[in-house]
């Protein structure tokens, strides 16, 4: 077995990487670039080797740089992780010719499925259904929309070498295919050193089902069932799940066979992952092959019990697969949620800074109202962290395993809960959301559910009944344990008014051996808050109201808190009486007019600046584009005005809501 392997990535997969190469008692050798000295990847590892400036470009992509590495430090190997340069065959062969085993396909597989306009070629010469599309490179934008109106609108313009959600635009007219043309060319030379682009037939409300294919080098290759992705917002998945609740045994087989077939013709030695679009009524054809790990690997391993990186390991050391196909077995079920440096009140944007608070859930078993579940979460970040503008805004993937789908979504909310994060903005109210909601628990999913069930997007959820009720509880106990604090005594006044949001409930505490009870005298009914150990200055309230735990996060505000349960956030007043009847009679604040500006929507990089001072612009034309973890976002008029001002300028940096251009 090798005994030293260079790890050519970063952040939660380098990790990841690192933790079966212990287990294996394997070396490891961490690069890193400017950026990233800090990373817990770097502190994990036994060798490092700081290989460059901080874009991608310069350091991650720099083939010369991660080949001197491994010459530098004597690793044997090189586990490229995913993106990056795990799907590039020049790479690959490059380490073949020095003599370094690459930890992933041969270079002739990753030629034959890593290249989607190849994959699809291949797909084809064996008989398996693809999506209607371009075989050819698009050559340029005249090219680009001859192509789309041949094929038909909707279309999906694709990086060749994508992957990850990058380099992926999709048009429903002749304008957003030019529009989109140079934005997938940039994004791909930036993420993967390759522009090349093709276009299909964009299929609206599919479902994304994947089959996980894994071989060796003396023939063997075998699928561990599959994955449903189709929770998907800008082309990236969000929340994945292993088996899919759509498929029944008869066509999981179907898709098993059909995707050992087609990597058994690239004689494929490695985990790769065949993507197929389904339908409801459970139709499939093949999409593209990932000739790499996936983001999403951790539920199959959960539902399997196979560590995938080790099983890359071995085969790229010639080892035999351990297994055959028919000792591979789904044992229940796993949910994958991507913790995200995104903020999804502002359309997702992605949010970079210090990570001043990092408190995830404790990995392991955990016995839940519904059921036993287990925790794990995939993480390159450790509190104090900063999340970097170059690169990918992913800070966790929390994955949850129980017997049945139910346990397993049971699970994923409570460990949402018990997630903690300040200093970024984040996408766990999202993710709280959707393991909240009918649509998803029953099953019925599609690519598009972010667009049906966010039309207007996410702006948080209204507070249940019982979120209510912890809010009030949690606010009362909080105010009480201030007064302690501040005063002493056994915690001030009995009697309040706590106002959720402008919503007035009056209370009347009763303290009890083990917590407080609140009655809520205007409803005729009595809250008990037990086993809390909340102090002033805790960031997170954890405790059981009537029988039932929860995790709440909590910080100050004036005279109140601003406290958040999964989907729902709402400032808590705790009052007495005749202030909650003053308070009520107080106009609410209106928002500053901001109508005459443009304002960047995230932190980032100015690309362009496309207008001028004195300019006319109408509403939809392109005014900037910023650029933020490895995607550039278009920002457009909403109305039409004379330009009066331009505020940054090309090469620029901006922080989220500086003004870019103001109108007259």
């Amino acid at each position: 077995m090798f005994s030293k392997i260079l790890i050519a990535n970063r952040g939660e997969i380098a990790v990841r990487i690192q933790k079966t190469c212990r287990r294996m008692g394997i070396r490891t050798v961490q690069v890193f670039s400017e950026a990233d000295a800090d990373m817990l990847a770097v502190e994990m590892a036994d060798e490092t080797v700081f290989i460059g400036p901080p874009p991608a470009s310069e350091s991650y992509l720099v083939q010369d740089k991660i080949i001197d590495a491994v010459r530098k430090t004597g690793a044997e190997a090189v586990h490229p992780g995913f993106g990056f340069l795990s799907e590039n065959p020049v790479f690959a062969r490059r380490l073949q010719d020095e003599g370094i085993a690459f930890i992933g396909p041969n270079p002739g597989a990753i030629e034959g499925m890593g290249d989607k306009i190849q994959s699809k070629l291949t797909a084809i010469e064996a008989g398996v259904s693809t999506v209607p599309g371009s075989t050819d490179v698009i050559s340029d934008e005249k090219h680009a929309v001859a192509v789309a109106e041949e094929i038909g609108y909707p279309v999906i313009l694709k990086a060749s070498a994508g992957g990850g959600g990058k380099g992926i635009r999709i048009a429903y007219t002749r304008d957003e295919v030019i529009e989109g043309f140079g934005s997938v060319q940039d994004e791909a030379r930036g993420a993967f050193g390759d522009d090349r682009i093709f276009i299909e037939k964009f299929i609206e409300s599919p479902r994304h089902v994947e089959i996980q294919v894994l071989g060796d080098k003396h023939g063997n290759v075998v699928h561990l069932f599959e994955r449903e992705c189709s929770i998907q917002r800008r082309n990236q998945k969000v929340i994945e799940e292993a088996p899919s609740p759509l498929l029944d045994q008869k066509t999981r087989m179907a898709m098993g066979a059909q995707a050992v077939a087609l990597a058994r013709a690239v004689n494929y030695d490695s985990a790769g992952t065949v993507e197929f679009v389904a339908g409801q009524d459970r139709s499939f054809y093949f999409l593209e092959m990932n000739t790499r790990l996936q983001v999403e690997h951790p539920v199959t391993e959960l539902i399997t019990g196979v560590d995938l990186v080790e099983q890359m390991i071995r085969s790229a050391y010639g080892e035999k697969l351990p297994f055959a196909q028919e000792d591979l077995k789904i044992d229940g079920w796993a949910v994958e949620s991507r913790i995200y440096a995104e903020d999804p009140y502002r359309k997702f944007l992605p949010s970079i800074g210090r990570l001043s608070r990092y408190q995830p859930p404790a990995e392991g078993t955990y016995q839940g109202a519904a059921g036993t579940y287990v925790v794990r979460n995939d993480a390159g970040v450790i509190e104090g962290d900063e999340i970097s503008m170059f690169y990918d805004p992913m800070i966790a993937k929390l994955c949850a395993w129980g017997k049945t789908r139910a346990d397993a979504i049971d699970g994923m909310a409570r460990a949402l809960e018990d997630f903690h994060l300040e200093g970024v903005g984040h996408n766990l109210p999202f993710l709280s959301a959707v393991m909240d909601q009918e649509r998803f628990r029953s099953g019925k999913l599609a690519t598009s559910y972010i667009k049906d069930e966010f039309p207007d997007g996410f702006h948080g959820l209204p507070p249940t009944p019982f979120q209510l009720d912890v809010m009030t509880a949690a606010a009362v106990f909080a105010q009480r344990m201030a007064i302690v604090r501040s005063l002493g005594g056994h915690g001030g006044r009995d009697e309040w008014t706590v106002m959720v949001d402008r919503q007035a409930r009056p209370v009347r505490v009763l303290p009890v051996e083990s917590g407080i009870e609140i009655e809520l005298t205007a409803e005729d009914r009595v809250l008990r808050l037990e086993g809390c150990d909340w102090r002033p200055g805790k960031a997170v309230f954890r405790a059981s109201l009537d029988g039932r735990e929860f995790t709440a996060a909590i910080r100050p505000a004036a005279q109140g808190f601003e406290i958040r349960h999964r989907a729902a956030d709402a400032r808590v007043l705790v009052l007495a009486p005749r202030q909650a009847e003053l308070m009520a009679k107080l106009p609410e604040r209106q928002p500053p007019d901001t109508s005459r500006m443009i304002v960047s929507p995230m932190p980032g990089l100015v690309v362009s600046l496309e207008v001028e001072v004195g300019q006319e612009v109408k509403s939809g034309e392109t005014v900037a584009v910023i650029e933020a973890m490895k995607m550039q976002n278009i920002i457009k008029a909403e109305r039409d005005g004379v330009v009066k001002a331009v505020g940054p300028k090309a090469g620029d940096s901006v922080a989220a809501d500086e003004v870019l251009v103001e109108f007259a």
